[in-house]
């Protein structure tokens, strides 16, 4: 189940902020939406305290439309602030503005009045109420009591990890790393010998230094190798991509947990997954759907779901800074 809520979060995440944007500017999906249901009140502010930044042909734009559209373009985060002076803020400002003028002069071409326009008018005015739609499930369903109860569920369940500092000899064949392994033993200084011995040009000249990392990004084999190892203790030989490589634990502690506050971003994915799935089906039911075509075609070799994949969607781990996942 891993890979499928993998795939529901994305969903999700397609559904607030991607979606208009394949289909177009976002800027441009709400000149849509003016063009197929008329212009909202121009001159009221659509939210408390906002502030008109700019006029096109009598009509507002407003800070919040800037803001919308930063967000929707992947500039900043929805709880960002941006502040009216900033050089961004004046960016994305001329680029509502160019919608804004495009859009008005599409009307006075009548551009939308052809058949094909009126579609995509129509998709673009569904894709809007789909992300209003979502919008709102999303602020009733998550809340501090939701995400703290999923975060102490995290916990529960997350399998603790070690940040580990690792040196490495990396030899041809077996019988070298053997030979070298005799030569620790014997008190060879690791460093020195990975300086001589070595075959991999990125850690050699420091001495074999692999640097900090985490024993669940680390390649299985070496994960395996290092297991119960001592600090200063070498292991090994261990079969790697360039040969064999004898191992030294430098440093090793347990990996702090996760604040709340990093993986919150995950949490509220989490949360909202399943209530944007449930109110779906619901709709779905409620409907008729009849689909025209045909099931698409099994591809040969598709990867399928493990039996061993866990059922807890949060044994899924939130992904750190670097890309790699934090357990």
């Amino acid at each position: 189940m891993r890979a499928a809520k993998e795939d529901a979060v994305a969903w999700i995440a397609s559904l607030t902020a991607g979606k208009a944007r394949r289909a177009g500017a976002p800027a441009l999906a709400a000149a849509c939406l003016a063009a197929c249901g008329g212009p909202p009140s121009a001159q009221q502010p659509p939210e408390p305290g906002d502030q008109q930044v700019a006029r096109v042909n009598g009509q507002a734009i407003w800070a919040s439309d800037v803001k919308r559209e930063a967000v929707a373009e992947g500039l900043i985060g929805s709880g960002d602030p941006l502040d009216t002076s900033s050089v961004l803020f004046h960016q994305v400002l001329d680029e509502v503005i160019d919608t804004r003028v495009l859009a008005a002069e599409a009307l006075e071409r009548h551009l939308d009045r052809d058949p094909l326009a009126q579609r995509r008018l129509a998709a673009a005015r569904d894709r809007a109420l789909e992300a209003l739609m979502v919008e709102s499930v999303v602020g009733k369903a998550v809340n501090a009591r939701a995400e703290d109860a999923l975060y102490k569920d995290f916990l529960k369940n997350r399998t603790p990890s070690e940040q580990v500092r690792l040196r490495q000899i990396v030899v041809a064949t077996e019988p070298d790393a053997e030979a070298v392994k005799r030569e620790l033993t014997a008190g060879a200084a690791f460093e020195a010998v990975a300086m001589e011995r070595s075959i991999d040009g990125d850690s050699r000249f420091k001495g074999g230094d692999l640097g900090e990392a985490t024993t669940d990004t680390l390649p299985q084999p070496i994960a395996e190798a290092i297991k119960g190892a001592k600090i200063g203790q070498v292991v090994g030989p261990v079969k790697v991509d360039a040969g064999w490589a004898l191992l030294r634990v430098d440093e090793r502690q347990p990996e702090p947990a996760p604040s709340l506050d990093q993986v919150r971003p995950q949490l509220i994915q989490f949360i909202t997954y399943d209530q944007v799935k449930d109110l779906v089906l619901q709709l779905r039911s409620r409907s008729k759907v009849e689909t025209l075509i045909g099931p698409a075609p099994d591809v040969p070799g598709a990867p399928t779901e493990p039996a061993s994949a866990p059922a807890n969607a949060m044994n899924s781990p939130p992904a750190n800074a670097a890309g790699a996942t934090t357990q």
